[in-house]
């Protein structure tokens, strides 16, 4: 949820600062002030300078302009690199930019625990490296939370002249990310991850790589991302990440993952068979994905809900599919564990508390949906 602070700065934004940023009567001229502000907020948080920030709409836009922006500035290069377990952002748009043909996409492998096969991705610079426009690759799973080694992939790129994008939507805010100092040509990331308000997100474009406006009309974001800025929601942005900045430098950050390793203890402690996708890799602290075999994801997450614990299965953009997660089926999870897999997420506000509560609420849901359905405890691996 967003924090008050930002809260308090859209409701005076809208209140007290409803100018058009573009507009040059005064009014127009305080939004554009406070808008920049907020933008070197956000610049700071991710360690570039601010002509490297394009605001937009979501993390989805924030990525689509970065595939679509590059395949338009780079048409002699139509290859786009990147991973079966990326969130539909990235994926579901290289398929349909295939599918549309305007370009070709070559799929990384990976292994069962959702690492990607580095020596899969040398082999495909190395082969294909003069007709790549770009790879991208998410810096951390939004369903698993595994971290993608960044140093490591973005300096293969770097080494055959490959811009690389990755979709750090999940660690922005919430890991050190400084682009300053990572092999990074464009990042995506969003403000309702890190306590800010839904409707504002950001495209890194580090300066010099080529990009190509998709929404024009309009001179905004240096004719980068035309249309209207959202004011209000840029300045909740900016809040939001002046406060996790703040909280990346204490080492409150260290404490928040053996929170997450209790909570999945708590868990497999009292449901044997429950099973940690991605659990045998690097994973940031905020994220846990469980599988409850023979029970279906939304039965868990409703009867969660009614004990006022919020859970989602897969991406939450997705919850309302019946489907199992494209990404654990791709990761090899069976079917049987896949559809009964369920995302927890923690807060830097959770406590220990709160993780003691919640897991035994998720054990005392699974015992009854059991019971009722007849489901037995199982050893699919």
């Amino acid at each position: 949820m967003p924090l008050a602070e930002v809260v308090d700065a859209m409701r005076e934004s809208m209140a007290n600062n409803w100018g058009n940023p573009s507009s040059v009567h005064r009014f127009g001229q305080a939004s554009r002030a406070q808008l920049e502000h907020a933008r070197e907020h956000v610049a700071q948080l991710v360690g570039c300078s601010t002509r490297e920030i394009i605001f937009c709409s979501s993390g989805t836009e924030s990525a689509s302009l970065a595939l679509r922006g590059i395949l338009e500035a780079h048409p002699k290069r139509r290859l786009i690199v990147t991973s079966k377990l990326e969130h539909a952002a990235v994926r579901t748009l290289a398929q349909h930019l295939e599918a549309a043909g305007q370009c070709e996409v070559i799929w990384v492998e990976h292994a069962h625990s959702g690492e990607i096969h580095l020596d899969h991705l040398r082999e495909v610079l190395k082969k294909h490296g003069d007709d790549i426009a770009l790879v991208s690759l998410m810096s951390v799973n939004n369903e698993t939370g595994v971290m993608l080694p960044l140093q490591v992939v973005g300096e293969l790129c770097r080494e055959k002249s490959v811009l690389f994008h990755t979709d750090a939507t999940q660690s922005v805010g919430r890991h050190p990310f400084d682009v300053a100092n990572a092999p990074v040509d464009f990042a995506t990331f969003s403000a309702h991850k890190l306590h800010g308000p839904k409707g504002a997100a950001a495209l890194f474009a580090r300066r010099g790589a080529g990009i190509s406006a998709q929404l024009v009309g309009g001179p905004q974001e240096r004719d980068r991302r035309a249309g209207t800025e959202n004011v209000p929601g840029i300045l909740g942005f900016g809040v939001a990440a002046q406060s996790a900045r703040r909280w990346l430098d204490t080492a409150e950050m260290n404490h928040a993952a053996e929170f997450r390793n209790q909570f999945e203890t708590l868990i497999q402690t009292a449901i044997p068979d429950a099973i940690v996708n991605g659990v045998a890799t690097n994973r940031i602290w905020n994220t846990t994905n469980i599988a409850f075999a023979h029970l279906e994801a939304e039965a868990i997450l409703l009867a969660l809900s009614n004990e006022n614990l919020c859970a989602s299965a897969g991406a939450a953009c997705s919850s309302g599919s019946l489907d199992p997660s494209p990404v654990l089926l791709a990761m090899g999870v069976p079917p049987v564990l896949a559809h009964g897999s369920v995302r927890f997420s923690l807060s830097r506000f959770t406590t220990r508390e709160e993780i003691i509560q919640a897991a035994t609420i998720v054990c005392d849901c699974v015992r009854k949906l059991r019971a009722r359905t007849g489901a037995a405890i199982t050893n699919v691996k």
